[in-house]
């Protein structure tokens, strides 16, 4: 049976709690797809991804969050989780571009270590169910988990992240 490199990885555990995938999700940098474990240096995520989101039914909505959960480093990651981008009411079928930027992109810039930039994606109760800037005032100490527990988001429905070190640096984590 084939490990789960959200598990493997840590997402699972330090960013959200056990899923089950029931959304297709595409996240792309340049042409470049994002899957998971995979390395990308800041020089290819200077600009926000193509974020491309699955479904059937017009009338639901998602939240895409992407954080940093081994900021300022992996070994020491006491502003984890770090928020680069939130995006609300994202209709099914469609895009992050079609939906709100609550907060705008900031591309990593990981300064020591290899660092797991993750994209977790939540259903919405409905339109205009989230009134973010309520909650939001820092991008450091973001906690994923108690966002969608305070806007009642549940569970998520698809997540990929990637690893980023800085643009000289070496090695990668292993699954």
């Amino acid at each position: 049976m084939p490990r789960d490199p959200l598990i493997v990885s840590g997402v699972v555990g330090d960013v959200v709690d056990p899923f089950t995938r029931c959304v297709d999700f595409g996240v792309v940098y340049n042409n470049r797809v994002v899957y998971n474990g995979c390395a990308l240096r800041p020089s290819q995520v200077v600009n926000q991804p193509r974020v491309d989101i699955g479904g059937d039914d017009l009338h639901t909505f998602y939240t895409l969050i992407m954080v940093d959960p081994d900021a300022p480093n992996p070994s020491n990651p006491n502003l984890r989780e770090y928020l680069h981008w939130l995006v609300t009411d994202i209709p099914a079928t469609t895009g992050a571009t079609f939906g709100n930027e609550v907060v705008h992109y900031e591309s990593p810039r990981p300064s020591m270590g290899i660092h797991r930039y993750i994209f977790v994606l939540f259903q919405q109760l409905g339109r205009e169910a989230i009134n973010a800037p309520d909650i939001i005032d820092s991008r450091q100490n973001f906690n994923t988990r108690d966002f969608a527990r305070f806007h009642n988001l549940d569970l998520p429905v698809a997540a990929v992240y990637f690893n980023c070190n800085r643009e000289g640096g070496t090695g990668g984590r292993r699954l």
